[in-house]
């Protein structure tokens, strides 16, 4: 979750022009796999919206367990409920992990492809001009 969001905050302090990102796809051989026809900046896009939803759900999360635990005893058939309870969210922790992990590679290689861009644009950077 860190490494996503550290992503995502590193992807936002670097790319300054968005608009160069338009109109450059996904390299084949490159961390971002080929998405249709969605450049570069439509991606940008996304996943800008997407860090958003992470945080809201994340709070989300955060105020059910404030909620405190249930006052009721528990019996045998709230034991296997919860077993099965355990399970599921084992499942959708472990998804959710995949999709992050998946959202900070497309972060990461983004991020390497603006950077890839601006030297092209200004490829003598840190050399003088004279």
């Amino acid at each position: 979750m860190e490494q996503y969001f550290s992503a995502t905050q590193k992807m936002e302090q670097e790319v300054m022009f968005p608009s160069l990102l338009r109109g450059v796809f996904p390299q084949r051989g490159g961390t971002l796999a080929p998405g249709g026809h969605t450049d570069l900046y439509e991606r940008y896009q996304l996943l800008k919206a997407i860090k958003p939803m992470v945080e809201k759900g994340l709070a989300s999360v955060g105020d059910q367990n404030a909620s405190g635990p249930n006052a009721e005893t528990p019996s045998d058939d709230d034991d296997t409920m919860d077993a099965q309870l355990e399970e599921r969210l084992s499942h959708h922790l472990a998804g959710l992990q995949q999709v992050l992990s998946h959202l900070t590679r497309d972060t990461n290689a983004l991020t390497r492809r603006y950077s890839q861009i601006l030297e092209q644009i200004s490829p003598s950077e840190g050399q003088p001009s004279w």
